[in-house]
C-alpha cells in the first residue's frame, strides 16, 4: 500500500454526463466536480455505479479518471476510484492501473457479485488485493446488489487487513449488524453511509461521512448534515436529515442515476439527461417530484 488514508465527510460519486452525440462530456464532468467541492464536499468518487461505469469503454473510463484527478489535484481534495469485479485477478488488474496517480487516495470495490463467495472468501479476496494495491481500499458492502451479506464480525476482520481503510455501508436500512459495527468502529477504519435515504441514521450512530449520489444536489446541506452530527447539534441534524432523506427517496424513485441526471439537466448543469442502456431516462413525474423536494431543501434556513 502506497499511502495512508482515512476518508471522512461527504463524497460525491459523480455521474458521467453525456453530450448530444453520446460521448462523455468531460467539461460538464469537471464542472460538476468543481461545484461539489465548492459547496463543501470532502471528495469525489469516479467510476462508481452512479457514473454508469459498466456502460463506459476503457478509454472513456480513463478519461473520466483523468478529469476527476485533474480537479482533485488542483483542489487538494480526496479522490476515490471505483475498481474491481467478480474475480480477484481482474480486480487486481484494475487496481494496478491506479499506480502512478498521486491524486487517487483510495479505490472502492464491491464485494464480488453474483459468485457469492463465503465470508472467508470475501476476507481472502480483500487481503490479496490490499497486499498488491497501490492505494488503500474501501469495501463497498451492498448486499442487495451483490447477493452476499456480511456480518459485523466479517466487517471487523476486513478492517483488520492492512490497507483496508473503510466500508461504504449500504444494506438498505439499519439492522443489528449496523448497530454492532458502529457501536465499536475499529481504530483507523471509517464507516461511510452508502444508502442516501439512511445517511442521517448512520451518521447519528457514528458514521464518518457518506458516499452519496444525492449530494450532487444541495451539497452544502449534506455537508452541514455531517457537521451537525459530528459537532453535537442534533436538532439541526434531525431537521436536515428528514428533508434530505425525502429528497434522496425521490431521486431513487427510478434506477440511479436516471432521476438525478434529469434534475441536473433541468438545472442546466449537464447537456443531456441521457443514460445508456439498459437504463432508460426518468419519467417527467419523477423529475417533477424530485424538483419539488429539492426546492423544499433549498428553502431551509
Amino acid at each position: 500500500m502506497a499511502q495512508d488514508f482515512t476518508p471522512y465527510g461527504v463524497h460525491v460519486p459523480l455521474v458521467t454526463p453525456f453530450a448530444r452525440d453520446g460521448s462523455p462530456d468531460l467539461d460538464a464532468l469537471a464542472g460538476l466536480a468543481h461545484a461539489a467541492l465548492d459547496e463543501g464536499a470532502a471528495g469525489l468518487v469516479a467510476l462508481g455505479t452512479t457514473g454508469e461505469v459498466g456502460a463506459l469503454d476503457p478509454d472513456e473510463r480513463r478519461a473520466v479518471v483523468d478529469t476527476c484527478a485533474a480537479v482533485c489535484g488542483a483542489r487538494d481534495a480526496q479522490l476515490v476510484v471505483g475498481a474491481g469485479g467478480g474475480a480477484t485477478a481482474q480486480a487486481a488488474q484494475d487496481l494496478a492501473e491506479l499506480s502512478g496517480r498521486p491524486e487517487v487516495r483510495a479505490a472502492l470495490l464491491t464485494v464480488p457479485a453474483f459468485v457469492r463467495p463465503s465470508q472467508a472468501g470475501v476476507i481472502a479476496h480483500f487481503a490479496r488485493l490490499a497486499a498488491e494495491s497501490p492505494v488503500p481500499l474501501i469495501v463497498y458492502h451492498i448486499p442487495y446488489r451483490t447477493g452476499r451479506s456480511l456480518d459485523a464480525a466479517t466487517l471487523r476482520a476486513l478492517a483488520a487487513i492492512p490497507g483496508v481503510v473503510a466500508v461504504k455501508y449500504a444494506v438498505g436500512g439499519v439492522d443489528q449488524d449496523t448497530v454492532d459495527l458502529l457501536g465499536d468502529v475499529p481504530p483507523g477504519f471509517a464507516v461511510l453511509a452508502g444508502d442516501d435515504t439512511y445517511a442521517a441514521p448512520l451518521l447519528a450512530l457514528g458514521a464518518a461521512g457518506g458516499i452519496l449520489a444525492s449530494a450532487h444536489l444541495a451539497t452544502a446541506r449534506f455537508a452541514a448534515l455531517v457537521d451537525a452530527w459530528h459537532t453535537g447539534d442534533p436538532s439541526r441534524a434531525r431537521a436536515l436529515g428528514h428533508h434530505l432523506a425525502r429528497l434522496s427517496t425521490r431521486l431513487f424513485a427510478e434506477p440511479n442515476p436516471t432521476v438525478l441526471k434529469a434534475v441536473l439537466h433541468a438545472q442546466g448543469r449537464i447537456p443531456t439527461p441521457d443514460v445508456r442502456l439498459p437504463l432508460l431516462p426518468a419519467s417527467e413525474e419523477s423529475l417533477a417530484a424530485a424538483l419539488k423536494e429539492l426546492a423544499a431543501v433549498e428553502a431551509l434556513g
